[in-house]
């Protein structure tokens, strides 16, 4: 074998033995390597006392992930003030009972509330990896199957959850508005407009005639139309998932794919959008379907929101 062809040979055995290693590390180490990533919010007026809200999104939870759920089960011991999750809560049919089960144990001061994402209604299908490069994935179709959406919708709220999926609500002086998912077109930039009426305090009654301490828009893809409306309206934070920080992300470069029109270097974290403070989380899971992080840890997010300097 000529010295070329024998050098050809070992490069391109090397790369695929990197590769091999990189994807045994993404399927086997970091898709379960939880980690609670915190952040300070400079978003109250001055004077206001600071408060603490847990952020979850993207559990994609299967009746199999024992190990997200005892992760999960150990965030619940947080003493914070709100719990916001930003849908996509189920990875199968299956994992209903798994979900409520593990949401059921969080307790937090002021209360908790969650908006649905696609894959709370469609169940996962198998797509090719690589499209993602072209675009935002495509929206369900009905050969993917439904998730029981109603049952996980009527289950959290027994359990003292408040869905806000193109509703308004109120807990405590925290008022928040919750799109339905912009990535399969349920959402209503609408709900984003104060309203000449009372609010809701969690999903039950009339609010009190308080000023709010905070305003908190949640949605689960981070669209663009979605983020204006929130911050055309006054909103000082908006929460949102779906984007799993980018899932894979290379040194230097960051992100490869946002799953939506968000720019690639908010696909994850604390950034500003417009006159509000966005906060992306990476989520905790992925689809089972696409069971690989890299560089990408999963992560849930303790937010410290504080005044505003002056």
């Amino acid at each position: 074998m000529p010295a070329t062809t024998s050098k050809v040979a070992l490069l391109a055995g090397a790369v695929a033995a990197a590769g091999a290693a990189c994807v045994g590390y993404g399927v086997l180490i970091e898709r379960d390597w939880y980690r609670l990533r915190r952040e300070r919010v400079e978003a109250l007026a001055p004077g206001q006392a600071p408060l603490t809200l847990l952020h979850l999104s993207d559990l994609h939870l299967t009746a199999a992930d024992s190990r997200r759920v005892a992760f999960l089960e150990r965030l619940a011991g947080e003493r914070v003030d709100l719990v916001v999750l930003t849908g996509d809560m189920l990875g199968e049919p299956r994992a209903l009972d798994p979900v409520l089960a593990t949401l059921e144990r969080f307790r937090p001061r002021l209360g908790a509330v969650a908006v649905l994402g696609s894959n709370d209604y469609w169940a996962p299908r198998f797509r090719n990896p690589l499209t993602y490069f072209v675009g935002p994935s495509s929206r369900r179709h009905r050969s993917s199957g439904r998730n029981p959406w109603r049952e996980l919708v009527h289950g959290l709220e027994t359990r003292g959850w408040t869905v806000l999926s193109n509703r308004r609500g109120r807990l405590g002086d925290v008022e928040l508005a919750g799109m339905d998912d912009p990535h399969i077109r349920r959402d209503d930039p609408e709900v984003a407009v104060p309203p000449n009426g009372a609010l809701l305090t969690g999903g039950l009654g009339l609010s009190p005639p308080d000023p709010p301490r905070l305003r908190v828009g949640v949605v689960h893809s981070p669209y663009r139309r979605a983020l204006d409306a929130f911050a055309g309206n006054g909103y000082d934070l908006v929460l949102a998932g779906h984007t799993h920080g980018g899932q894979v992300r290379l040194p230097g470069v960051g992100a490869l794919v946002t799953n939506c029109d968000l720019p690639r270097d908010q696909v994850r974290g604390l950034s500003r959008w417009g006159s509000s403070w966005l906060h992306v989380s990476a989520g905790l899971g992925t689809s089972k379907y696409a069971p690989f992080r890299f560089a990408c840890r999963p992560e849930a997010s303790l937010l410290t929101v504080v005044p505003r300097p002056g």
